[in-house]
This record gives structure tokens, sequence and C-alpha cells, in this order.
């Protein structure tokens, strides 16, 4: 246990200084500044090609590739403590709405749609290419690699051992595609008027674009709530965002037992367990005593950090094997959330329309923490809400997962492939008509101002 507390500590300070050398980088090169490439993103690239695959010069433990589970549900243990407003849970539901249903659809109909392509298409093309070729592409780019893990194992047990180095394949291409063609996304965006923190490229301020900001324009991090006579302020913050996470694993390992053929995302139980200390913060009349913007400080590190081992810790050498057909399936997943992010996301959220588009793609390639770090680079200080928005949506999106994760595999296993990627398609598209009917659909360009989004 010794050995393995100091590799972690060791792996961490690896990684604090591969981002003080990107941080002097992203400082200092006008390339990486113009694509608002994040210090966490280059310093997980520097970690990548300086690791084992590569040159192997930085001697990372085999633990990095399990801390950005563990770094995601820090975060998402940060959404709601602090918050001072009260809100009904049927106001809530009105308010993350369209948010749950847009994001739902995009999932389903990503899953649907390369199902079908994989039962019916690829067989065609590759002779003796499983059914369940296409299912990989979405368990990675939308799944990341927890789900193509877990569906890999799936397919495993039915007799192919394959899947599981596929889809961390797809996982993999999907995280740095979706980090690259994301951060151009943005660029556009931000010229054609989409983004609303951030307005045009040209106009950004100086500290936008290298990451330092000027004596003058620097502003507090939050205030002294508790005294240090008796806890640190920052302790306590820290303090309470690891007592909801530390809640998190405890329910995941009670669910284990009661429900052990599920997989509950840690996620996830982090974010319901950050409300419900809220609310005991709430009932013991000490959430005045918590500032929201040291809690945001907190979860932005651990997106640093989570970002820098999540891409540190790429394995390259699966690409190889089926490059063709992964790199045909790959194409056509990333034209498919381009589109979307620009007709369907355009179309369908009432407010901050490229913000909440650029998180779902964000997901849709990567995984969850690929979301987080475009909608940070459009929403630098989490200003607009979308962030806590998306992570109320997954506390039931979270559940969908499981039910995909489940009956996809066993599906396609048993010959019903189509039936599967039809009925996932129709929900889909159910999903966006209910949410045109209850929430409408926006008419206009896209860059004129939204009910709603002049709070930020």
């Amino acid at each position: 246990m010794e050995i393995h507390a100091v590799n972690i500590l060791y792996d961490f300070c690896l990684m604090s200084g591969l981002l003080f050398v990107a941080k002097i980088i992203r400082s200092r090169v006008k390339f990486i500044q113009k694509l608002y490439i994040p210090s966490s993103l280059l310093a997980g690239v520097i970690g990548l090609f300086c690791g084992k695959y590569f040159l192997n010069i930085l001697p990372f433990s085999t633990e990095i590739s399990n801390y950005s589970s563990i770094l995601i549900a820090v975060l998402f243990a940060t959404l709601f403590l602090g918050n001072k407003k009260k809100a009904s849970f049927k106001s809530m539901m009105h308010s993350v709405g369209d948010t749950f249903l847009v994001n739902t659809s995009a999932e389903i109909s990503q899953y649907g749609i390369f199902i079908l392509i994989g039962v019916l298409v690829l067989p065609l093309l590759f002779k003796g290419i499983h059914a369940g070729f296409g299912l990989m592409l979405p368990a990675g780019f939308f799944g990341g690699h927890g789900s193509a893990a877990a569906i890999g194992a799936a397919f495993a047990d039915m007799g192919w051992d394959e899947a599981t180095s596929i889809g961390q394949t797809f996982a993999t291409i999907g995280l740095l595609s979706g980090i690259i063609i994301g951060v151009v996304l943005i660029n556009i965006g931000a010229r054609k008027g989409y983004t609303r923190i951030i307005k045009r490229v040209e106009e950004l301020p100086e500290d936008m674009t290298t990451g330092l900001v000027p004596e003058n324009s620097r502003s507090s991090m939050g205030d002294n709530t508790v005294s240090p006579m008796s806890i640190d302020p920052l302790t306590w913050h820290v303090t309470l965002v690891l007592v909801a996470v530390g809640l998190a694993y405890l329910v995941n390992g009670w669910l284990k037992v009661l429900v052990p053929s599920l997989s509950f995302p840690i996620y996830g139980l982090a974010l319901i367990m950050s409300l419900l200390l809220q609310l005991v913060l709430r009932l013991l009349k000490l959430n005045q005593y918590v500032d929201k913007r040291v809690v945001t400080r907190v979860g932005s590190t651990a997106t640093d950090y989570l970002v820098g081992f999540g891409v540190a810790s790429i394995n390259i050498s699966i690409v190889v094997k089926y490059w063709i057909p992964i790199v045909i399936l790959s194409v056509l997943g990333i034209l498919y959330v381009v589109v979307w992010q620009f007709t369907v996301s355009k179309r369908f959220f009432r407010n901050y329309w490229f913000e909440r588009g650029i998180y779902i793609f964000g997901m849709a390639t990567g995984v969850m923490a690929t979301g987080v770090i475009l909608l940070r680079i459009t929403d630098p200080e989490f200003k607009t809400g979308v962030l806590e928005d998306f992570g109320f949506a997954w506390i039931f999106l979270s559940f969908i997962d499981m039910l995909i994760v489940s009956l996809a595999p066993m599906f396609i296993g048993n010959g019903m492939g189509v039936l599967i990627g039809i009925i996932f398609i129709a929900v889909a598209v159910f999903c966006l008509i209910l949410s045109a009917k209850l929430f409408g659909i926006q008419k206009d360009n896209g860059t004129v101002r939204r009910e709603g989004e002049e709070q930020a």
C-alpha cells in the first residue's frame, strides 16, 4: 500500500510538472493560443509522447488510466455544492428538459445508426466482420473507454474477444479527434457569433489567449467563509467535495452487492450525493458558509488533472488492427456529430445552443471529460449554467446508459441487431418531437440572443 500511495503521488507530481511546462508553452506559442488548446490537453499530449508507448522517458505508473474516473467524480461532486438558489423538482425539470431530451436523442441516435451500419453495411464491405463492430463506435465515442470495456466484455462472453480492443481504439480516436475538431468548431462558432461568452476571436482579451491575467484585471477566487483558526477555508471546501465523492463510492459498493448485474456510473452517484449534502447543509444552516466560487475552483482543478491523465494514458498500439473499418466509421461518426451541432443543437436548444451543442459534441466523440473541456473553452467560468444542466440531466441519462450497455450486445449477439437499431432511432426521433412540442424550435440564425442568456 505504501508503494501504491507513493506511485500515485509521483504520478501527480509528474503531471504537475507537465502542466507547468504546458502553461509556459500556451503563454508563448501563438498557434496554440489561436486554437484555445487548454494547458491540460497539451500536458496530456506531452505525457502521451513521453510515456511508455513512445519515448518512454516519463515513468508514469500503471495507475494513471484509473485516475480519470475518480477525477470526473470529484468534478460532478462540485456541481450542486454552494448553490444559493432554491428550485423545485418541477422547475428544475422544466429548466433542463430540452437538455435531457436533445442529449438523449443524440446518444441513442448515434447508437442506433451505427448498430445498423455494423449489421447491414459493414458485412458487405469486410468479409467476416462481426455484427457488433458498428456498435463499438458509439461505445467508444459516446460511452468512452468505460462503456467500450463493458460492452466489449459482454461480447467477449459471447465469443468475440476482439471487441474490447476495438472499442478502446474508437474511444482513443474519439478523444483526440473530439478535442482537435471541437476546438476548430469553437473557433468557427466564435467568428460567426454563435458563442455567448466568447464573442469573436479577434476581440478576446489577451488573458484568454495567453492564459495569463494582468494584475489590474484579476479577480478573487472566493471569500474566507470560515476562520483559519478552526479550519482553512480551502480545506473546508475540499472536505465537502470529498465527502460527496466518498459517499458516492460507498453507495456504489452497496449497489454492486444489491444489483451485481448493473454498473452504476460513479459520477452520477457523486452528483446525487452532492445534491443530498447540499440539502443537509441547508438544514444545518451552513450553506451560507460555502462559497460557490471556491467549490468551482476545486472542480476546475480536478478537470485539469483529469484531462492530463486521460490523454497521457491512451494506448496507441491497439489502433493498428482493423484500421480501415475503424477509419471509415470514425469519419462517419465525426461528420454525424458535426451536422448535429449545427442543425439539431442550433434549433432545439432554447438558450446557449452552441455551448450546449459543443458539450454534446465532446461527449459524442470522446468522453464526458471532453465535453467539459470544450465547454470550458467557450464558458471558462461556467457562467452559463450549462454544466449544471447537463449534470442534472445525467442523473437520468446514466440509467439510459446502463440499459444501452446491457441490452445492445445481447440483442446483437442474438441476431436482433436490426431490431434494436430501429428501436433506438425511433426513441431518438420521439425525444426530438417531444422537445419540439414542449419547448419549441428556434427559427433564428443562431446569432440572436435568446431568452435566458442575459444572465451570463
